[in-house]
C-alpha cells in the first residue's frame, strides 16, 4: 500500500479531531484524520447526542401519562402511553446516522483524506494504520491526538452480562423494570432519571455523601426533589461491591456499614471516563502526562515537538465543546495563525430532570479568588414563561465582585435552562458587568429574563421579586 505524506495528522475523529481536520482544511492545510469507528466520536455515536434523544423520549412519555393519569392541570385527556423502547433507539440510531454523513461530508468539502482503521505510532512523525485493506503507512509534519475516553470499568463489575456501560445502556431493545445505577455523577442522573421517567424502578447508589458533588448544594436542590417525585431511591455514602451469586442484584455496603442487595435486571456503573491512551504505540514516543492524561501547555502543545493533543485525552473538564475550541485552535496554529487556549469560561450542562448549567466559577470559588462578592438569584417561580411551561422549580444566580460588578459565574437550575448556556458564556468571555445584563433589554415572556433579574437582584433593585 502507497505511504501517504501530509502536513497534518489527526487521530481520532471525535468533537474535536473532526473540528481540527475539518478547519485545518478549510486553511488550506493538507489534512489526514484516522478513525477506528464512525466519525463523530463517543459524542455523537455512544454520547452527548443519543443520551440527549433517549432523554426527550423519556420526557414524552412522561409527560402523556401524566395527562392519562388524570392529574395533569392542562385539561387534556388521553389514553394511557405504552412504550416500545427498540423503536425509540431506532430513532435515536437515525439521527445519530444522518450526523455521522455529516461530518462526514464535511471532512470530504474541507478535502480532509479519511483513514479507516487503528492508528499506531511508529515514532513521533509516522504512523501505522491496520485498514480492511492492510496497513497503511502515514508521515506527517505534525500531529494531533485526539483520541478521547472511555467509560471507568469497576474490577469486582466488569462490563458484560447484566452490568453495563452508557453505551449499552443508550441501545437497550427493552426498559428494564429494575435498573441500579452506580455513580451519582450527571452521567448515571441523566440517564437513571431518563429510564425513572419511562417507568423502571431505579436505585442510585453513590460513594459521596451526596449526588452531583460537583455542584453545590443549593443547585442541585431541585433535582432532589425531582428524583423523590420519580421514585428515584439514593443511596449516599454507599459502596457497590459486585454481583449477587445469581447475578440478579447489586451488593452494597451501606453508608452505617451494613450488607444490602438491590434487585436490578441491569445495573449501569457510570463511575467517571478514563483516556483512552492504550494501543496506539504511545510508548514508542516520549510524551509527559498529568496522572494519566497527556499533559499540553496553553496551545495543546505535547512535551514532544510536532506533537498536539485535543479533547478528553488531556483531562478535564471532558466535554465535547472544550475538545472542538481546542480542535479549532490547533487547526489556526498549524495553519500559521496566532493563537493560544484564551478562555474565561467553559460552560457544562447536566441534562437532568431539571437541568443544571454551570459557568465561570461559584459562589465559592468566587470568594476564593476576589474576596467580597455580590450574589443576585432570581426563581423561576416568579417568571411568567416558566409557570406557562409548568416548570417552576429552579433559579438563576449570578456571581460578581462586589467593587466593580465584574461577572465572575453563573449557574441555573430549571427546566430548559441549558439553553441559557450560549448567553452565559457570552457574558462572561465579554467581561460583562452586573450592569451590563441588567441593562440589556431581554424579551418577555422567557426564561432568560431570569438572568436579567438576577443581575438586577444582585444591585439591589430586582423588579419582580
Amino acid at each position: 500500500m502507497k505511504e501517504i505524506s501530509c502536513k497534518l495528522l489527526v487521530i481520532g475523529a471525535g468533537p474535536g479531531g473532526y473540528v481540527c481536520a475539518i478547519r485545518a482544511g478549510q486553511l488550506g492545510v493538507d489534512t489526514v484524520i484516522v478513525e477506528a469507528g464512525k466519525p463523530g466520536g463517543t459524542c455523537l455515536n455512544v454520547g452527548c447526542i443519543p443520551s440527549k434523544a433517549l432523554i426527550h423520549a423519556a420526557e414524552e412519555f412522561e409527560k402523556i401519562a401524566h395527562m392519562a393519569s388524570g392529574k395533569d392541570p392542562l385539561g387534556i385527556k388521553v389514553a394511557a402511553p405504552t412504550l416500545e423502547l427498540a423503536k425509540t433507539v431506532a430513532w435515536k440510531d437515525g439521527i445519530v446516522s444522518r450526523l455521522n454523513s455529516g461530518v462526514a461530508g464535511l471532512l470530504k468539502k474541507a478535502k480532509v483524506k479519511t483513514v479507516q482503521g487503528w492508528a499506531t505510532f511508529r515514532d513521533g512523525k509516522t504512523v501505522e494504520v491496520e485498514t480492511e485493506t492492510g496497513t497503511q503507512v502515514i508521515r506527517a509534519e505534525t500531529v494531533v491526538i485526539a483520541t478521547g475516553s472511555a467509560p471507568v470499568e469497576l474490577p469486582f463489575l466488569p462490563f458484560g452480562g447484566q452490568v453495563i456501560s452508557s453505551t449499552e445502556a443508550l441501545a437497550l431493545g427493552e426498559l428494564p423494570k429494575k435498573l441500579a445505577v452506580v455513580g451519582g455523577g450527571y452521567i448515571g442522573l441523566e440517564l437513571g432519571m431518563a429510564f425513572a421517567r419511562m417507568g423502571a424502578k431505579v436505585t442510585v447508589v453513590e460513594a459521596l455523601p451526596r449526588v452531583l458533588a460537583q455542584y453545590d448544594a443549593e443547585l442541585t436542590r431541585p433535582v432532589l426533589k425531582r428524583l423523590g417525585e420519580l421514585g428515584v431511591e439514593v443511596m449516599t455514602g454507599a459502596k457497590a461491591k459486585g454481583l449477587s451469586t445469581k447475578g440478579d442484584a447489586l451488593l452494597v455496603e451501606t453508608a452505617d456499614g451494613k450488607s444490602a442487595k438491590i434487585a436490578a435486571d441491569k445495573i449501569l456503573v457510570t463511575v467517571g471516563r478514563k483516556p483512552l491512551t492504550e494501543g496506539w504505540g504511545l510508548e514508542q514516543i516520549d510524551l509527559d502526562r498529568v496522572g494519566k492524561f497527556i499533559r499540553i501547555d496553553d496551545q495543546c502543545r505535547s512535551s514532544m515537538r510536532g506533537i498536539f493533543a485535543i479533547g478528553d485525552v488531556t483531562g478535564e473538564p471532558m466535554l465535547a465543546h472544550r475538545a472542538m475550541a481546542q480542535g479549532e485552535m490547533v487547526a489556526e496554529i498549524v495553519a500559521g495563525h496566532k493563537r493560544s487556549w484564551d478562555k474565561r469560561a467553559i460552560p457544562a450542562i447536566c441534562f437532568t430532570d431539571p437541568e443544571l448549567v454551570t459557568a465561570g466559577l461559584s459562589p465559592e470559588e468566587a470568594k476564593a479568588l476576589a474576596g467580597e462578592i455580590k450574589i443576585g438569584q432570581f426563581p423561576f417561580a416568579a417568571n411568567g414563561r416558566a409557570m406557562t411551561k409548568q416548570g417552576e422549580d429552579g433559579f438563576v444566580r449570578v456571581v460578581a465582585r462586589a467593587d466593580n460588578h465584574l461577572v465572575l459565574g453563573i449557574q441555573a437550575v430549571g427546566q430548559g435552562v441549558s439553553e441559557l448556556a450560549a448567553a452565559f458564556g457570552l457574558a462572561l468571555e465579554m467581561g460583562a458587568r452586573l450592569e451590563d445584563i441588567a441593562g440589556t433589554i431581554h424579551a418577555h415572556p422567557t426564561q432568560g429574563e431570569g438572568f436579567q433579574e438576577a443581575a438586577l437582584k444582585a444591585l439591589g433593585h430586582a423588579l419582580h421579586i
